[in-house]
């Protein structure tokens, strides 16, 4: 599936703990913090400047979104990268986005169509893997956010991020990029059309066919 650092696309929470977490979210997702990573409380307390109340939400936060784990005696790290894991959020992601899309086709405007079509013209022009996820996340975003279903798009936002750091992690041993452009303009196309039961199913196979990608390569490499 948003460069990463555009957190505030994913989570508009303003608060302390909320910028802890956008922060370790992405440096998790592009890879800077490497899976089973150490989290240390009191260290992050400090780069912040924050007391250990809003450390401890947005350890939380994280946790909620599959992006840290905690266990006795073992503290707070990053989580692993898992193909079961990335499988569920995988599934998740195929019924969920289809639902919002669904949701959306009756309301999207020519402006929300454009956005999407400039989206992929950035995501086809570049061959940086943050220019083009960056991009992606905007396209997925402008074919679901009429959907006018808050909690669903909240889901969404958490779902992609963590699809996301499966992408950063495996992205150069996969050629991911012409078949992920492709299945993006047939999915557009589908949606100016109004063929509804096209794009919803277009939608579903993309995601399912990247997921299965990811987790063919993790398998391969024995993460």
């Amino acid at each position: 599936m948003i460069d990463t650092t555009g957190q505030d696309e994913i989570e508009d929470d303003r608060s302390l703990a909320g910028q802890i977490a956008r922060a370790l979210a992405a440096r998790i997702v592009a890879g800077a913090l490497a899976p089973d990573t150490p989290i240390r409380q009191d260290r992050i307390a400090l780069e912040f400047k924050a007391s250990h109340v809003p450390v401890r939400e947005a350890f939380r936060k994280l946790e909620a979104q599959g992006l840290l784990v905690s266990a006795p005696r073992r503290g707070v790290r990053v989580a692993p990268l898992n193909p079961t894991a990335l499988m569920e959020v995988t599934e998740m992601r195929a019924a969920l986005e289809v639902l919002a899309l669904r949701h959306a086709l009756p309301k999207l405007t020519a402006a929300d169509l454009a956005v999407a079509e400039a989206a992929l013209d950035a995501g086809e022009r570049s061959r940086d893997i943050a220019v083009w996820e960056a991009a992606n996340r905007r396209f997925h975003g402008a074919l679901r956010r009429s959907c006018e279903m808050p909690r669903l798009l909240a889901t969404l936002d958490d779902l992609n991020r963590v699809a996301a750091r499966y992408l950063y992690a495996t992205w150069r041993d996969l050629d991911w990029q012409p078949r992920s452009d492709r299945e993006h303009r047939a999915l557009l196309a589908a949606v100016r059309d109004g063929d509804a039961s096209r794009a919803c199913d277009l939608l579903r196979a993309h995601i399912r066919a990247a997921g299965n990608a990811l987790q063919a390569r993790l398998n391969q490499v024995g993460t």
